[in-house]
């Protein structure tokens, strides 16, 4: 039976980026997503919440199909982007992550220029015809991460040598220099200091306005800043899920309130 009370308004079937149906997410004999259904809107952002361990990132990975990288990971359900299944097998992962970008807990930027780590994405895609859009491409996203400023004199640099915040926006503008519909985020500011975190947050607000944004947080604080949506999980349940300030204020499930309240964590 499905573990889900929902608390959301009527949704026009249009909005809807993203919908899950009936996701199980197996580690060899562990279930570790248990019958998930969520529609997950376009330019909105949607907030993962829960304890350690709940299967929120689980979930995350499986939306552009990341977990198909563990060995012992099975994955059942359906999972539509755009009304079209991603686990079909007619479906290249490469090419779903380019619309479906990610970007993770800890900075991660390539051993190479903070150019090349921009470019990279596009030139493997074959979205440049020549030097001047790749440019074009880079320059775009840098200023989409909010970053451009900061590294438009230094492009041959390496990546490696900016400072942590810096490091996250620029594998933010890496996610984005794809153009994706979708950009997932698995906990992007835990490594982060608070003035680094806050202007992290502040791009996720720009970016919904191009994209839908999923984000995972061990933070309650910032899920309830920068997300329009919140999907409560616990013991691989999505237990509650629904607009952030209903979640917030009024859950409807006793272990969301639980958790809210901090009596269970």
């Amino acid at each position: 039976m499905n573990d889900m009370r929902l608390t959301e308004r009527k949704v026009d079937a249009k909005d809807m980026k993203i919908q899950a149906r009936k996701v199980q997410v197996y580690y060899g004999d562990t279930h570790a997503i248990k019958d998930v259904d969520v529609d997950i809107l376009d330019k909105t952002v949607t907030a993962f919440i829960g304890p350690s361990g709940c299967g929120k990132s689980t979930f995350l990975r499986t939306l552009n199909r990341m977990n198909d990288t563990i060995d012992i990971c099975k994955v059942k359900g359906e999972i539509l982007l755009d009304g079209e299944d991603i686990y079909d097998k007619r479906v290249d992962p490469v090419q779903l992550r380019a619309k479906v970008g990610m970007v993770f807990q800890k900075p991660n930027p390539f051993p190479k220029s903070i150019y090349d780590n921009v470019a990279y994405g596009p030139r493997i895609h074959g979205l440049a015809k020549n030097k001047a859009d790749l440019d074009e491409i880079v320059e775009r996203a840098l200023r989409g991460a909010a970053i451009w400023n900061e590294v438009k004199d230094r492009l041959q640099a390496p990546g490696t040598g900016l400072s942590g915040g810096q490091q996250q926006r620029l594998c933010i503008a890496r996610a984005v220099a794809t153009s994706p519909e979708v950009l997932l985020m698995d906990e992007p500011c835990s490594a982060l200091d608070p003035i680094a975190t806050g202007q992290v947050e502040e791009l996720i607000d720009e970016l919904r306005t191009q994209f839908s944004v999923v984000i995972v947080t061990h933070s309650m604080q910032q899920a309830a800043r920068v997300s329009q949506r919140t999907a409560f999980f616990h013991l691989g349940n999505l237990v509650e899920y629904g607009e952030t300030g209903d979640i917030f204020t009024n859950p409807k499930d006793p272990r969301t309130e639980a958790y809210i309240t901090g009596r269970i964590g």
